[in-house]
């Protein structure tokens, strides 16, 4: 079968990850997902930035905005638009989940051709599944991507319909706090809320980009506990993610939503 998908592993071509990498044995990294669009990272300061943070809460030392850049422009040719998917372990170390005294960082960096959505995820909505597999609480890493997605992998094999597009995952105490592969809000009248992620569920650049240009589409936002009842009872539900910008929910479980332009207008100042 042929690859779909390239990749570069600190700045090389030729150079492979180690089965001594503690992203591999521990999910010691973190990683981000973002559209190149002509051959330029789309929204790199703010991707960056959230890059240089995840990589703090874990102690390890994040590249350069530089050195990452060179990576990118060693892959993505100067007209191209895909996916880039950038991740960031601590490098290699010996057995045992103690620190190496010495650590280098890995890079790696991986071209995926640019995903295709169906024209009714614009113009009507998508389905979302709830999710039986739950969010643990674990406050030291909330809001970071890191490199262990166990939860967001067992909450994908729930569903194999075509027809859903993606699950609502819930924490332990049946809070909503995300999609598997994106950030959610939900809609009262002039009102955007999304959950708070204090305590598990990963903190997007797309949903930190929709909480500071609401207010361009008159939309006050608050960041507070939801419950499935009352995101059932919204007037909309957006999800978000930096790769498609926003869609509207058309059905979850029985409840089901008519189209509007939120979605839309929420692409349009994103510019996605």
């Amino acid at each position: 079968m042929a690859h779909t998908q390239s990749f570069i592993v600190n700045g090389s071509f030729e150079q492979t990850v180690s089965p001594l990498d503690r992203g591999l044995a521990y999910g010691d990294g973190v990683f981000r997902t973002l559209v190149m669009r002509d051959g330029m990272p789309e929204c790199w300061p703010q991707h960056y930035q959230k890059l240089v943070a995840d990589c703090a809460m874990i102690k390890i030392v994040c590249p350069s905005a530089e050195l990452l850049m060179s990576d990118l422009q060693q892959l993505f040719l100067p007209d191209e638009t895909a996916i880039a998917k950038i991740i960031i372990t601590r490098g290699e170390g010996e057995r045992g989940y103690a620190q190496p005294a010495i650590t280098n960082p890995m890079r790696v960096v991986i071209k995926s051709a640019i995903k295709t959505y169906p024209a009714t995820y614009f113009s009507e909505g998508v389905n979302l599944h709830i999710c039986n597999t739950p969010l643990a609480a674990m406050p030291l890493l909330a809001g970071v991507k890191h490199l262990n997605r166990l939860e967001n992998v067992l909450a994908r094999m729930e569903w194999t319909d075509p027809n859903i597009t993606d699950g609502i995952m819930l924490d332990e105490h049946g809070n909503v706090i995300e999609c598997t592969a994106a950030n959610i809000f939900i809609c009262f009248s002039d009102t955007l809320i999304t959950p708070k992620l204090d305590r598990c569920g990963i903190a997007g650049v797309t949903r930190q980009r929709v909480i500071d240009m609401a207010h361009l589409l008159g939309l006050t936002v608050k960041i507070e506990h939801i419950t499935l009842p009352k995101l059932l009872s919204a007037d909309e539900v957006i999800i978000t993610n930096s790769i498609y910008g926003a869609f509207q929910a058309k059905s979850i479980l029985q409840t089901v939503w008519s189209p509007t332009s939120l979605a839309a207008d929420i692409r349009k100042i994103l510019k996605v």
